[in-house]
């Protein structure tokens, strides 16, 4: 028996990112009743906005549409569950042929070049054939396959299979079956094309998260930093791991728990290690980076989670970068930060 959640360009499932908001008593407060909430779906999961109107405030119908203007620009160039996009003609096409992308894409394509590099090859955006065969791609979850499904797969994946012309932003192949799959870094990346939109509408204090990717700017409701916390990577129930107070950044979590399909009673994560081709099997079962970029945030927390514990811990202090790991032993979850995190920890906390 095969079960789970996909979170995947439109498929609609559990959250995967284990962000959620602390509103705390926003009940109760003058200031807080200016505040406006507006919410919907997009990419398969739903997304959120909490901003404070301005001094001459547009009406939410406006500041909405502005919004979902901005996820177009990801959705409509880089789904993979849609046959007409740029990115699944470029799956779909054979090698010895080129397409154009654009500027978005070309941005993203350079920065997960670069995280995989900096990630000695645990973050990589062309596994779609590793997707595929593990259940994790449009097709959904079949069955376990078997070592030489895997091996094949492995064969078509990868960055020397990748023809790429920054300069022309032309985008070709060198085998056939060879995909590309930006599930996450796009996500992210559409909240900060939306933030950078709210921020030239004028609107200077809000959270805007997808699927649990967030990006804050300003002041939260109650005049103070906004609020997040990091929940407790449980299958049964939600709970708070951590809270952090944090303004004008991005941040993003991966996680291995609710993103997988069971077979015997055995879990595989969404998660794969293209280095292997086989679902991560370590102790490190949730990654959350804060990254002024939700985008490169989101990309760095999928790349640590695969990297596993020490690998991701000591590349995160080379780097000086904020995460937030949480490892399982039997029923025991322990967690652990990096020393850039610290700054984003209320006082008292």
């Amino acid at each position: 028996m095969i079960s789970g959640a996909k979170t995947l360009f439109g498929q609609r499932s559990r959250p995967a990112i284990v962000l959620v908001v602390l509103l705390l008593a926003l009940t109760g407060c003058d200031s807080q009743s200016e505040s406006v909430r507006l919410e919907g779906s997009i990419f398969g999961t739903g997304w959120s906005l909490i901003y404070m109107p301005e001094a001459q405030p547009l009406k939410s119908s406006e500041v909405e549409a502005a919004v979902l203007e901005a996820f177009a620009v990801v959705d409509v160039s880089m789904n993979t569950y849609a046959p007409d996009t740029p990115l699944s003609r470029f799956n779909a096409m054979p090698p010895g042929e080129a397409i154009q992308m654009g500027w978005d894409f070309a941005y993203i394509i350079c920065e997960a070049r670069r995280i995989s590099a900096l990630s000695d090859g645990a973050y990589d955006v062309t596994i779609g054939p590793l997707l595929d065969v593990w259940g994790f791609g449009p097709k959904g979850p079949t069955a376990y396959p078997a070592p030489e499904v895997v091996e094949a797969a492995r064969a078509i994946s990868g960055w020397p299979l990748i023809v790429w012309d920054s300069t022309t932003r032309m985008l070709g192949k060198r085998a056939m079956g060879v995909e590309i799959e930006l599930s996450s870094i796009a996500k992210g990346y559409a909240v900060d094309l939306a933030a950078d939109v709210l921020d030239e509408l004028g609107i200077g204090n809000f959270l805007l998260e997808v699927g649990g990717e967030m990006q804050v700017r300003g002041l939260s409701p109650r005049g103070d930093q906004w609020r997040v916390a990091i929940e407790r990577p449980e299958l049964a129930r939600s709970g708070v791991a951590r809270a952090i107070a944090l303004s004008n950044t991005g941040i993003a979590t991966s996680g291995d728990y609710r993103n997988y399909f069971e077979v015997e009673g055995v879990r595989y994560s969404h998660l794969i290690d293209p280095r292997t081709g086989y679902p991560i099997r370590h102790d490190l079962v949730s990654v959350t980076v804060i990254h002024p970029s939700t985008g490169i945030a989101d990309a760095w927390a999928t790349a640590l989670a695969v990297m596993g514990y020490e690998s991701a811990m000591a590349l995160a202090e080379a780097r000086d970068l904020p995460i937030y790991v949480i490892r399982r032993t039997g029923d025991t979850l322990t967690p652990s930060w990096s020393t850039a995190f610290n700054r984003y920890v209320p006082s008292g906390a």
